[in-house]
């Protein structure tokens, strides 16, 4: 019953069917049986509860018998939507009887009393939303566990009902106040209507709108007074001066060419264990948990970090709770599957950007190691019985303040049960006990060899680490046991006993793209190395750097391209089956561990990813295919000379060496263009050997010797316009087989009269050069 002073009254009936009888028979008001709450309190059959639940009048009003709860809203903000339980702390049974045993011991005139001054329910039997502009219309879902709210500030929220601080979800678009919402399980849809008349239907997953129906549109004018969904007929009744039915009709929705994850840029993403999760971030603070099994949105939450973006994220070893770093220099610990902030990391310093961060195990001693742009490793302990909001890091080690980084920190690397890697802007990588807060070993990355000119100095930064566990276990002086990135696109492998230092230096990207993502198999056999391009290279390492210094690349196993820009994170699922990958393209994907295409979190159409048929695979996503990144590599595209002139070219180039005298008698004809290129890749391998003795790398990709002085020569590739064909059958009569020549395709034996007349018809045949001998 609706109440003008924000009231929430309760009846409680016994004996329904009795009691319905005796109320049939009082006086009728308007023709219409009618009894008034004084009459009721009076009966032994019924009980009356009031509650004084908001600070203006009741907007609407359900009750829920699964959650045993009475959900009430109104235009109060403080007590805009309010859940009260019927059985908690302070049974309603129990106030029941309370009233019952008074109102036999009273008279009619404290009954009224009762009536006059409503009962305030205990604060830990209820939870109340503050939301702005107060509520006008709620539905609750029990199977998807949400609320959905609108109001006169035209905003749907959605909410999980046992978290009252912040919605999970916000849904823009109304431009009136919204009257009615309504979540459709079966369609995972939301529906709303406006006071405009104007009705919108919600994706549930992607919290984007579907469709909008305005009043133009479908015709609905006047005053809205109610509004019902009926699940059956899939329709939306509306009641203005007229009834109204809008019939829902859900056609197949064809995929986007352009899918994305995120609305922007996605900085890293993780695979949660535990739950089967993905959860990916964005720039705009924003966190999504997605289904790995089948690439579904579960839920997602806004403005982590405010109006700054995150920039790292982690888990604990449980995996029930969720570790974010951002850029204003705090780092926060929530319950991920509901949004919840338990607690928030910070130093009492300037709030400098963190750039990564780790949860470590040490001794049973659980912790959060961060690092950023404040140069220092600041360590905070997670102690389960400290339910204090605010934690503060632990005094730094003696060895950071004295010997520490002097740039940025960029990146952290642990390798349990002690070791931990971190590395700076300036390409310094420091590897730290952290028992004892004592540094282990330094190294420096080399300067690059790219040759280009770097007179505001070389980009020297290392952004990513890898430690070769298995080999770290076996305590080998010789072999490598820490991977890193490095300048000019180049990856380094380090020793780090018996004398650190670099074993092997060389660029998987033939751009010097530079490397993005790096992880490695669990056994140290195969590393998945992700460049700034998008590319996804994966090397054979499992006998790799094992006997000391390499002078050459491992065997490449394969490459793909995952994205169109900047791989962010990478990471292997499933015992290296599965590889995971986000970018800057605003996309989080799945891919084989050969590359195949499984699907991009967000698509229209799941996928099992154990049901290979199910895969995207053999398509690959369309702006990839058309990105001019992914044409393939060719020595002809490579050069800018023609693949007319290629040939002239090489002769040239061969022209300009010396010969001896003796040879060129013996092989008076020119070599051909092949043995031209093997000897030109023999000299490449020749000059790479030296450069690298010398302490330099040189390039894989050789830049071409001879240009064309003048000429602008045509692109190898040209645009093709695409044009419809329509579909016209040919006109004319069926032949007769029977007549010898009237068959101008025979496949089957010949004749000695075909066989006779076949010379005579290849002659005329345009198609003489397809016809098969007999």
């Amino acid at each position: 019953r609706y109440q003008l002073q924000g009231c929430v009254n309760i009846l409680f009936l016994a004996s329904v069917g009795e009691l319905l009888r005796t109320w049939k028979k009082v006086p009728r008001v308007e023709d219409m049986p009618s009894i008034t709450l004084h009459s009721i309190m009076a009966s032994p059959n019924a009980e009356y509860v009031r509650w004084k639940v908001h600070g203006d009048f009741v907007s609407q009003l359900n009750y829920y018998e699964s959650m045993k709860a009475v959900i009430s809203s109104s235009n109060h903000e403080p007590t805009a939507l309010v859940i009260g339980f019927t059985v908690g702390a302070t049974d309603i049974k129990e106030k029941l009887n309370e009233i019952r045993n008074v109102g036999k011991n009273v008279k009619m005139g404290n009954s009224s009393a009762c009536l006059a001054l409503p009962q305030r329910q205990a604060e830990c039997n209820r939870t109340v939303f503050h939301v702005h502009k107060g509520v006008k219309a709620f539905s609750f879902c029990r199977r998807k566990n949400l609320l959905v709210t609108g109001g006169l500030d035209r905003i749907i929220r959605v909410w999980n009902p046992y978290l009252p601080g912040k919605p999970t979800g916000v849904l823009r678009g109304h431009r009136a106040p919204v009257m009615y919402v309504h979540v459709a399980f079966e369609e995972n849809k939301v529906f709303s209507m406006s006071a405009d008349n104007t009705v919108k239907v919600w994706d549930l997953e992607t919290h984007g709108c579907c469709c909008t129906v305005s009043s133009k549109a479908s015709g609905i004018k006047g005053e809205l007074t109610a509004c019902l969904y009926l699940p059956g007929p899939r329709a939306l009744c509306v009641a203005t001066g007229t009834l109204a039915f809008l019939h829902l009709k859900v056609g197949s929705v064809p995929e986007s060419h352009l899918v994305r994850s995120h609305q922007e840029p996605v900085v890293c993403c993780r695979y949660n264990p535990a739950f089967r999760h993905v959860v990916s971030c964005c720039e705009a603070s924003v966190v999504k948990v997605w289904d790995f099994e089948t690439g579904r949105q579960v839920s997602e939450f806004i403005g982590t970090h405010g109006n700054a973006g995150i920039t790292c994220l982690t888990f604990d070893s449980s995996g029930r709770r969720l570790v974010t770093g951002g850029r204003d220099g705090c780092l926060k610990i929530w319950s991920y599957n509901n949004g919840h902030c338990l607690h928030t990391l910070q130093h009492d310093e300037n709030q400098s950007e963190v750039c990564d961060c780790t949860y470590m195990e040490v001794n049973r001693n659980r912790c959060v190691i961060a690092v950023g742009w404040d140069r220092r490793i600041n360590v905070y302990f997670d102690i389960p019985r400290d339910f204090h909001h605010f934690w503060k890091p632990q005094p730094h080690w003696q060895d950071d303040l004295n010997h520490g980084h002097k740039e940025d920190i960029l990146c952290v690397a642990q390798c349990p049960p002690f070791l931990l890697a971190t590395s700076s802007y300036d390409g310094e990588i420091i590897v730290w006990n952290v028992i004892s807060g004592h540094m282990y070993c330094k190294l420096n990355t080399p300067s690059p060899t790219d040759g280009q000119d770097h007179r505001e100095g070389p980009d020297r930064s290392v952004s990513q680490l890898a430690f070769l566990k298995t080999r770290l276990t076996k305590l080998d002086s010789a072999s490598a046991a820490l991977i890193s990135n490095g300048p000019g696109g180049s990856v380094c492998f380090w020793k780090l006993f018996s004398g650190s230092g670099l074993v092997a230096n060389f660029t998987p990207s033939r751009e010097k793209a530079q490397v993005s993502g790096m992880v490695v198999t669990s056994g140290d056999t195969l590393a998945y190395l992700a460049d700034q391009h998008g590319f996804i290279h994966v090397y054979d390492i499992q006998e790799y750097g094992l006997q000391g210094t390499e002078l050459q690349a491992p065997n490449t196993v394969t490459s793909w391209r995952a994205h169109v820009s900047m791989v962010t994170s990478l990471e292997l699922i499933e015992r290296g089956s599965i590889v995971l990958s986000s970018s800057l393209d605003c996309t989080v994907r799945l891919w084989s561990q050969d590359g195949a295409y499984i699907g991009t979190f967000g698509q229209n159409h799941p996928w099992d990813v154990f049901t290979p048929d199910s895969w995207g695979h053999p398509r690959v996503p369309f702006e990839i295919l058309t990105d001019p990144r992914s044409m393939p590599t060719h020595r002809v595209l490579e050069t800018d000379v023609p693949a007319g002139c290629l040939e002239g070219r090489q002769e040239q180039d061969h022209g300009t060496e010396e010969k001896d005298p003796c040879e060129a008698e013996k092989t008076p004809n020119p070599p051909s263009p092949e043995g031209l290129t093997v000897e030109a890749e023999a000299k490449a391998d020749k000059s790479r050997w030296a450069a690298f003795c010398h302490g330099r790398l040189l390039s894989a990709r050789r830049k071409p010797r001879w240009k064309m002085p003048e000429l602008r020569w045509p692109s190898i590739y040209q645009a093709l316009r695409c044009h419809e064909l329509a579909f016209v059958s040919a006109l004319g009569e069926k032949p007769d087989l029977s007549v010898p020549g009237s068959d101008l395709f025979p496949v089957g034996f010949c004749s000695q009269e075909t066989e006779a007349a076949l010379p005579e018809r290849k002659k005329l045949s345009p198609w003489s050069g397809f016809l098969p001998e007999c």
